[in-house]
């Protein structure tokens, strides 16, 4: 049976996957620098093993309010389209096989997750998983923008002042 390993996280009440391969490391609490005019959702960037990393809370991001930082609270750090980013979950509960028979195509929307930002649903013991597709939760004009921040960054050592 075909079946991908899948990093199950929690956001409100609901369970979110993505693929394991995407997942460069799961992180507690960062420290962030803030970043001036960037989108709500832009928590700041911080330097991960020499590489600036753009934060992102993924529950604003997704229209579900703002995350509350527990000691649940984990930082999911990604890889999308070279680019190192990291999202702010309330929860990395487990590694999970998902058999690709399982997963079906999104509905439009589930709950308020419209469904460009998922690659799928599946239900594994009764619980709705939503299978996030990273390369859409930063769209073009956003990782340019990040991308800009990050060179800006890089070559003064420190953030631009607005």
């Amino acid at each position: 049976m075909d079946t991908e390993k899948h990093i199950i996280f929690r956001l409100k009440e609901q369970t979110f996957a993505v693929h394991v391969q995407q997942i460069v490391s799961i992180e507690r609490a960062l420290s962030l620098t803030e970043i001036p005019r960037t989108p709500g959702f832009m928590k700041g960037v911080t330097e991960m093993r020499g590489v600036m990393t753009p934060i992102i809370d993924l529950r604003e991001r997704l229209n579900l309010g703002g995350v509350d930082i527990t000691d649940q609270t984990r930082t999911l750090v990604v890889q999308v389209d070279e680019m190192q980013i990291g999202m702010v979950v309330d929860q990395a509960t487990e590694v999970k096989d998902i058999p690709a028979s399982f997963i079906k195509s999104a509905p439009k929307l589930v709950g308020e997750i419209k469904d460009t930002f998922l690659l799928g649903v599946a239900t594994i013991d009764d619980e709705l998983i939503l299978l996030l597709d990273l390369e859409q939760i930063i769209q073009f004009t956003e990782k340019n923008q990040l991308q800009e921040i990050i060179n800006d960054i890089d070559e003064s050592g420190k953030t631009i002042e607005s």
